[in-house]
């Protein structure tokens, strides 16, 4: 962790990323549901206005827009809040882009519960669980300012449809500067050998706070940072699984359909060890400030040590 950056939101990379696209590359489109000041395409519009497309209050007209964009030579980028983006417009998103495989890139901001006082109906907990299902559909969920802004980079070559998720809130540099790419999707932060703690988004910094305090009680824990869900990179998760035998997962979202089932379905297949997953245990969210609700809902590192050692004294 970088304490000598300033912490940025990772919504923030994708309007200088998505700006940057615009200046390489003719081709690129913008589209936004009216919310271009939150997801920040704004930079994109101010400076592209003619291949910038507010559809206003209509998700699902403007899927189906930029995947028509898509078909006619563009690349496209659709962005909105993540709540909207999948559960407003899951069946254009379904029809018209990942069952067709068009390379359009749904990017969604204020994913999770960190959105804050707006509450339950615009926080998205269910989001990767939507997108996870799709075939074709990359799902991706950044670290930090310089992962997200390596992974809206990269996706202007990338083939088929995307879905990435950013989030509101300020959030710690992980990484320097921008990586050149995000490889299979899973980095070992933190090498360790009694439990492995996988995480992603927000999380990742509270994985690497609790693998710290988990040292200090002789613990050694291994973090990986899992930014691509879909497809997984099985070859890492496993073999960080072999390696420690226990695994905990840590996810601003459900515990059904996102991270914590994506590890669990590797483990299943290639490496059974016992497992506690960290997330949102099937309920809604509700109104509060983003620190708070991440206490109520236990999405802290102090829950997250205190899971590992229950998984730990579980026995395999």
């Amino acid at each position: 962790m970088n304490s000598e950056l300033k912490p940025r939101a990772t919504r923030e990379a994708y309007g200088e990323a998505l700006l940057e696209l615009g200046k390489r590359h003719g081709d690129v489109v913008a589209l936004d549901a009216d919310l271009s000041g939150s997801t920040m395409s704004k930079l994109f519009a101010a400076e592209f206005p003619e291949r910038f497309f507010n559809v206003g209050v209509a998700e699902a007209n403007m899927m189906n827009m930029a995947a028509g964009f898509v078909i006619g030579g563009k690349i496209a980028y659709a962005s909105t809040f993540a709540v909207f983006a999948t559960g407003r417009a899951f069946d254009q998103v379904r029809q018209s882009i990942a069952q067709p495989n068009l390379p359009v890139r749904v990017v969604a901001s204020h994913g999770g519960l960190t959105v804050g006082e707006d509450g339950c109906t615009h926080q998205s907990v269910e989001d990767i669980g939507l997108m996870r299902l799709l075939p074709n559909m990359r799902v991706i969920v950044p670290a930090d300012f310089n992962q997200t802004y390596a992974a809206v980079m990269e996706s202007y070559d990338k083939p088929g449809p995307m879905y990435i998720r950013t989030g509101r809130p300020l959030t710690p540099f992980l990484y320097d500067e921008p990586p050149a790419s995000l490889g299979k999707g899973a980095d070992v932060l933190r090498e360790g050998t009694d439990i492995s703690i996988f995480a992603c988004g927000i999380m990742v910094v509270k994985a690497l706070e609790a693998a710290e305090e988990l040292k200090k009680r002789d613990i050694s824990a291994e973090v990986v940072n899992v930014s691509v869900l879909k497809p997984i990179d099985v070859d890492t998760v496993a073999a960080s699984l072999a390696k420690t035998g226990r695994a905990v997962t840590a996810e601003e979202h459900s515990i059904i359909g996102g991270l914590g089932d994506a590890v669990a379905e590797v483990a299943a297949e290639y490496c059974p060890v016992r497992m506690g997953r960290l997330g949102i245990k099937d309920v809604f969210g509700k109104s509060g400030k983003p620190d708070q609700l991440l206490e109520e809902f236990h999405l802290t590192a102090e829950h997250m040590v205190g899971l590992a050692e229950h998984v730990l004294a579980s026995g395999k």
